[in-house]
């Protein structure tokens, strides 16, 4: 069941009640029976980082070590395929 928060506009206590979310919002402070304002609260809920569902759902990842070299060697074997083509189209031109 959700807390929600109330301010009292005649004492400036601010409370905390257990409502279900049909139920209508309080009107009257528990302490004076004055107004009362509901309030935002900040949640407790963060998600944090470069996304919880990636190492939470993901697959087994390769170690960095591993995933580093491959990474490395998939760029420079695309580097050397790169300038081969652009050699191959540069003397068909000629």
């Amino acid at each position: 069941m959700p807390i929600y928060e109330y301010k009292c506009r005649k004492c400036g206590k601010v409370f905390e009640m257990f409502q279900r979310i049909t139920d209508d919002p309080a009107t009257s402070c528990r302490f004076c029976k004055g107004p009362v304002n509901k309030l935002m609260s900040q949640t407790t809920f963060h998600l944090k980082g470069s996304g919880w569902y990636v190492t939470d759902y993901g697959g087994k990842k390769a170690p960095k070590t591993e995933a580093n070299e491959t990474k490395e060697s998939s760029s420079s074997s695309e580097t050397t395929s790169g300038d081969s083509a652009k050699t191959e189209s540069s003397s068909s031109d000629a």
